[in-house]
């Protein structure tokens, strides 16, 4: 028999993180920056709530969110990821 874990409230806050379009355009901008390309080669708008999804699943190293509750070091690593969305937001208030 399998058991199957079930998600909690890390799980959801990274759920709603993923359906926030600015953390999409967050990641559309990372991603950029990080392989050195233009606005034309990855535009804003990119990134879909499936591609947040599957990137914070891979940053994370987990198989699925519901494991951020159950992984300590998976919820340490979502806890970084947010807090580093959160300072890029506010250092960009208004001008995402």
């Amino acid at each position: 028999m399998t058991t199957t874990r079930r998600g909690g409230p890390m799980a959801r806050q990274a759920a709603m993180l993923c359906q926030d379009p600015v953390f999409r355009l967050y990641l559309d901008r990372r991603r950029r920056y990080k392989h050195g390309l233009t606005n034309g080669q990855l535009p804003d708008g990119t990134h879909n709530q499936q591609d947040a999804r599957d990137w914070l699943i891979a940053a994370c190293r987990i198989k699925s969110r519901a494991d951020l509750d159950h992984d300590e070091q998976a919820e340490k690593t979502f806890r970084q990821i947010r807090h580093r969305f959160n300072a890029w937001r506010a250092k960009n208030k208004g001008n995402p």
